[in-house]
């Protein structure tokens, strides 16, 4: 057994596909299919079972891939400990982050970090929160930007700053002429959200006090799958959203019809960002520059955290 028998077989347990396994290790398929059969035989277990139509992971395989993500994990610790002997914060990062906040905090981000770490190399992937947290655990990201508490023994959190909600609804809305927003008056308004999966629309439907998202009327086929589409919607003047605070620093501000309003009535109108990551993740020293980055290039309208 060695580490390239370990990433054979995690290939083929990513892809389902011995052939796609076989493209990403850059090896001919025959080879692939040799090396990790010789490998059951070592073993005298079956990690997959093949037919014609799938590759499923039989039990004992999922048991066998759990310990061959962390023997590859040390293993590129390892070298990680070799070039930290002459830069600590060298080599890749690859960070998760959800989509509700990758757009409008990376950008921010990107030139700071590079000047500060040059050798760190950030890889970045966006995905709604319960894909990113499956990746994480699989170890297919070193952590993840996230915007809800996350209940598993084996991560942790490191909280980086609490992000407000504004109200952003048509210029010509009735609540244009009000000089403060109440609770009450998010209780009433049409409420656009985002698609199921979002962990936005559930935070936004607690600020809003909605048990449920609407099942009847015209706001309840009005499911956009970006928040881009949605404030599209609500310039449409079909409804009103809550749109996180460094949202409102996006081109959309601009003609588009929207009027952005802070909820200043309302102290729980907010959602907290952290940074999770594994606590066998070896290289803490990496997420914690990165994580101080983002806390000293943070705008006014978000409330950074130590």
């Amino acid at each position: 057994m060695n580490l390239r028998d370990l990433k054979y077989i995690l290939a083929v347990a990513e892809t389902r596909h011995f052939g796609r396994a076989a493209e990403r290790c850059f090896v001919s398929q025959p080879t692939l299919s040799g090396q990790i059969k010789k490998l059951e035989e070592e073993l005298d277990v079956v990690i997959f079972e093949r037919t014609n139509r799938s590759v499923e992971i039989t039990p004992v395989g999922e048991a066998i891939l759990a310990h061959a993500r962390l023997a590859l994990e040390q293993a590129q610790a390892i070298e990680q400990v070799a070039r930290a002997h002459q830069d600590p914060l060298a080599g890749p990062l690859r960070i998760g982050a959800i989509p509700t906040l990758s757009p409008y905090l990376i950008p921010q981000i990107l030139v700071p970090l590079k000047r500060t770490y040059p050798n760190l190399k950030l890889i970045l992937s966006e995905e709604i929160t319960e894909l990113l947290l499956g990746r994480l655990v699989r170890h297919e990201i070193d952590a993840a930007l996230l915007a809800t508490p996350v209940d598993d023994t084996d991560l942790d959190t490191m909280p980086l700053f609490d992000e407000p909600f504004w109200l952003a609804h048509p210029r010509n809305d009735p609540l244009y002429e009000k000089d403060e927003i109440t609770a009450q008056d998010l209780e009433e308004v049409d409420l656009l959200l985002l698609a199921d999966g979002h962990c936005l629309t559930h935070q936004v439907m607690e600020v809003c006090r909605l048990a449920e998202r609407p099942t009847k009327g015209e706001m309840a086929d009005l499911r956009a799958a970006s928040l881009e589409t949605l404030l599209q919607l609500v310039g449409a003047g079909f409804g009103c959203t809550l749109v996180p605070a460094l949202a409102i620093r996006g081109a959309w501000m601009t003609d588009s019809g929207i009027i952005a309003r802070p909820l200043d009535n309302l102290p729980d109108a907010f959602r907290r960002i952290s940074l999770v990551y594994r606590r066998s993740f070896p290289r803490r020293e990496a997420l914690q520059a990165f994580a101080d980055v983002i806390r000293q290039n943070l705008p006014n309208t978000v409330r950074r955290l130590s």
